[in-house]
């Protein structure tokens, strides 16, 4: 199945896309191969190149030399001959052997996805941390490629005096990069210590951090509620470096909420590795917002791809409220009804109108409370730090004074309690309303439930 789309006075690149879905089954799936190949067209796309052809196949496993069978390599030949082609870029990833092969049959360039994602990510990386990412993705997926980058070698004429010089260079370049891989790692792991500490230094303050697969919106998203003018761009990951801003939440009180780099289906786990320094944020964050672009067809895949990626993150137990996105964009409107079957706590929203975020902050206050202690603080009046302390990360809700004493009411975090654990002229007891229930009891009677986070959890996902 291949179809070319000509398009003349083209200046970049043109690629061929080439999709093998693997299965023991050879029922045909059009819509499987066009959603995989439709986002590896953005890909090539972002990366600089037009697409004028497609081809896929259905095979029960992948061939050990050229991935696809004979007869496809051939068609594709013909097709590269056809459309004028460039380069060929293979949705799945392919092997040193499998790429030179391809190279040395067609006579053009071939790419696998993981190279182009690479790619993209070396063009987009504007810090030294994302820069320094990047090159180990990079020099970790080339290294036993190195081979292949020295094939202009094989064509000199061996002889006395002669013997081997592709060799000797090929030792020496695995050499340095390998020397050059273990610098970088030495680096980055220094950073990701930095980052840490940096992190660990901000516990005091409740954090949010955005993720979600690549243009699904987080960056629209932050601008929209903290007016950080994050960039935004209708691009994959525009976005590779971590943006922190101090969010206002209604009622509730200030938060610092996080935008990060965006996933993707099978994200390279060399990519996952490097990228551990920038996705700390989320690691630590105390509640994360999963943005998923509703109105994509793949919408379902992309949600559980995010779930995979979280997973390899080890986050996957992270409290998570799944946004809804773009659903001004939305043609069919039964589209959000799928998903809230699937995801029936998830908050349908729009980052570009603002519809559903009131809804969307009062879930996260909501979240962000679960942890709260309502409680009553009995302390001398002379207290200063302590009674600055409740009023910097509590919510001081009243005072009682009594000659030299006073009661404080107040709303706090348990992660915020160890000031209040420590004095033996402090006393501590839940709040207790004049009905004789606490305040959180109150609560879940009104509501005649224990209070839900409304999270979607990854072990939802099957």
């Amino acid at each position: 199945m291949t179809s070319i789309d000509r398009k003349p006075g083209m200046d970049s690149e043109s690629a061929i896309l080439v999709g093998v879905e693997l299965s023991n089954s050879f029922a045909p799936n059009v819509s499987s191969h066009t959603k995989v190949l439709d986002e590896l067209a953005g890909l090539v796309e972002t990366a600089g190149a037009s697409v004028v052809a497609r081809l896929t196949q259905k095979r029960a496993a992948p061939d050990k030399t050229t991935y696809v069978g004979r007869g496809k390599v051939e068609q594709l030949e013909q097709l590269v001959e056809a459309a004028g082609a460039d380069l060929v870029v293979f949705n799945n990833n392919l092997s040193p052997a499998q790429t030179r092969n391809l190279e040395q049959a067609l006579g053009v360039k071939v790419l696998d996805r993981t190279e182009v994602i690479l790619d993209i990510f070396s063009g987009h990386a504007q810090t030294h941390e994302s820069r320094l990412a990047v090159e180990l993705a990079q020099l970790e997926y080339s290294l036993p490629r190195l081979k292949r980058m020295w094939t202009h070698l094989s064509r000199m004429k061996m002889g006395v005096g002669m013997r081997g010089p592709g060799e000797k260079q090929l030792e020496t370049d695995r050499r340095l990069v390998e020397k050059r891989i273990s610098d970088l790692r030495r680096d980055l792991e220094r950073i990701l210590k930095r980052k840490e500490r940096e992190v660990a230094a901000r516990k005091d303050r409740m954090t949010v951090s955005l993720v979600g697969y690549t243009n699904a919106g987080t960056s629209t998203l932050m601008n929209y509620l903290t007016e950080a003018e994050v960039l935004v761009e209708v691009k994959l990951f525009a976005t590779l470096d971590t943006c922190t801003r101090r969010w206002q939440l209604p009622v509730w009180g200030p938060v610092l909420l996080s935008d990060t780099v965006g996933f993707i289906r099978d994200l390279p786990h060399r990519l996952i590795a490097s990228f551990k320094a920038t996705l700390e944020e989320a690691r630590q964050a105390d509640l994360l917002i999963h943005v998923a672009d509703a109105s994509n067809p793949a919408a379902l895949d992309q949600i559980v791809a995010v779930y995979e990626v979280l997973r390899e993150l080890g986050i996957e137990e992270k409290d998570t409220i799944l946004a809804l996105n773009k659903i001004d964009q939305m043609e069919d409107p039964l589209q959000v009804e799928v998903l809230l079957n699937r995801y029936p706590n998830a908050v349908p929203v729009s980052a570009h109108t603002g519809e559903g975020l009131s809804r969307l902050t009062s879930k996260v206050s909501e979240a962000l409370s679960k942890d709260f202690l309502d409680l009553e603080i009995d302390l001398d009046v002379g207290n200063g730090r302590l009674l600055a302390y409740l009023s910097e990360f509590g919510e001081v809700l009243s005072r009682t004074f009594a000659e030299n004493r006073v009661t404080v009411h107040c709303r706090i975090a348990e992660k915020h309690m160890g000031p209040l654990r420590n004095g033996d002229d402090i006393h501590v007891r839940p709040y207790v309303g004049l009905n004789g229930k606490s305040h959180q009891q109150a609560h879940n009677q009104d509501h005649h439930q224990a209070p839900s986070t409304d999270s979607a959890k990854i072990d939802e996902v099957a």
